[in-house]
């Protein structure tokens, strides 16, 4: 392990300067698989409706290590027993929380590999990195896996209200500038609690978590799930697809060296674990590989992936309609003969055309965020809180969206 400054200071623009306190920190930080979050952008094709939307999962892993560090020093302050060993490894652990996401974000594990999740590249690559350093991960895979016996600080890393979620909403307001999404994380950290071995909120704080709860639906809303954003990602993962089936077929296509075994290939998680050079080439991969393939295959001889890329690369997106019913299998099928029809392409081949797919968003799961009150008693916030209805908080909202060219008149 390298001699690092202790007091090396960063400055971030949404928390300012912040100290990274650990040494095991300076290690991951510069170690290539952490330095490739510096080129996967955090909110995917969200820039093309917020064009301030550009920063990275590098940017969110460094805030969410500094929000736990400030949690860490606020519970030892109120007589929770942490070890340095413990509070090196949660820093660790939620610091590579992502280390394992692909190019923008999820369109790689929706597209061209299958049957596995970041979450699973993650552990992967953190298994990795103990092996490098010699069993200096042990405590923070611990953690990260929810095997460590001190629960509480897994639920720092993933929970309803974890470090990772508070920093998200903070820095997406912050970079996309849509205000609703701020929340007032040093208020909610200053509230936290241990009772017995779970994770807590003192009653002072329940306004300030009630603000972050909402904060996050308005977010998904407004901007993880906006009509647009959708479109484009579900573009982008068409577009995937159709790369992946010519390559597959045998035809010539454009690939950068780290994107060629993921076109070509078919991976899976059991692929993943039994391959160590596949990994290899995924801590390779990121944005700027997909978005070199997407400027070369826009001039394709393939008319689809030509035109997908085209649209994408130039921002000239289908339309969408979104709607709180289901689009019926007769609807789909009608505007796929359309599309057929007026770009004169089989039916089966307007299918990358015309994107249908249902969205989801629930506020708020029950038996998430336990408050504390000062008798000492605790509730769920669901059931504490006396200004946001339960039913409005737990109940999913839906809503379906079809994506299809905007030059096709959709019949009713």
């Amino acid at each position: 392990m390298t001699n690092h400054n202790k007091h090396k200071i960063l400055n971030d623009p949404v928390y300012g300067f912040i100290t990274i306190r650990h040494a095991l920190a300076f290690d991951l930080l510069d170690h290539p698989f952490m330095q490739r979050l510096r080129r996967i952008s955090q909110l995917g094709l969200s820039h093309l409706v917020y064009p301030g939307a550009v920063h990275n999962r590098f940017h969110h892993a460094i805030g969410s290590m500094h929000l736990m560090q400030e949690a860490i020093v606020v519970l030892q302050s109120k007589g929770v027993e942490i070890t340095e060993q413990e509070a090196e490894g949660a820093c660790a652990a939620i610091l590579l929380h992502d280390v394992g996401h692909g190019p923008f974000s999820h369109a790689l594990e929706h597209s061209i590999v299958t049957g596995v999740s970041h979450e699973d590249i993650s552990v992967l690559i953190m298994n990795r990195l103990n092996d490098e350093l010699h069993g200096a991960l042990d405590t923070a895979i611990a953690i990260f896996n929810d095997h460590h016996p001190k629960r509480f600080l897994h639920q720092l890393i993933s929970s309803q209200l974890d470090m990772d979620r508070l920093d998200y909403l903070a820095r997406d307001s912050f970079y996309s500038g849509v205000a609703e999404g701020k929340v007032g994380s040093e208020r909610i950290i200053k509230m936290l609690a241990v009772d017995g071995d779970q994770l807590v909120v003192e009653e002072k704080g329940i306004y300030s978590i009630e603000k972050f709860v909402m904060a996050r639906r308005l977010m998904y809303w407004q901007v993880y799930l906006h009509r647009t954003v959708l479109c484009a990602e579900f573009m982008l993962m068409s577009a995937l697809k159709r790369a992946k089936e010519l390559a597959t077929s045998g035809a010539h296509i454009f690939t950068t060296p780290a994107l060629d075994i993921f076109l070509h290939e078919s991976l899976d998680k059991a692929r993943f674990i039994a391959d160590p050079g596949i990994l290899d080439r995924f801590c390779e991969l990121d944005d700027s590989d997909i978005l070199s393939a997407l400027k070369a295959w826009q001039h394709h001889d393939d008319p689809i992936l030509k035109d997908l890329s085209r649209r994408i690369i130039n921002r000239d997106l289908l339309r969408i309609e979104l709607r709180s019913e289901r689009f019926s299998d007769g609807e789909v099928e009608a505007c796929q003969n359309q599309v057929a029809s007026q770009l004169n392409i089989s039916t089966e081949d307007a299918k990358y055309f015309v994107l249908n797919e249902r969205i989801s968003n629930q506020v708020y799961d029950e038996s998430g965020i336990v408050i504390r009150f000062k008798n000492g008693t605790t509730a769920d916030f669901a059931d504490a809180s006396d200004h946001l209805n339960l039913e409005i908080l737990t109940t999913p909202v839906q809503k379906s969206f079809l994506c299809y060219p905007k030059q096709v008149i959709r019949k009713p």
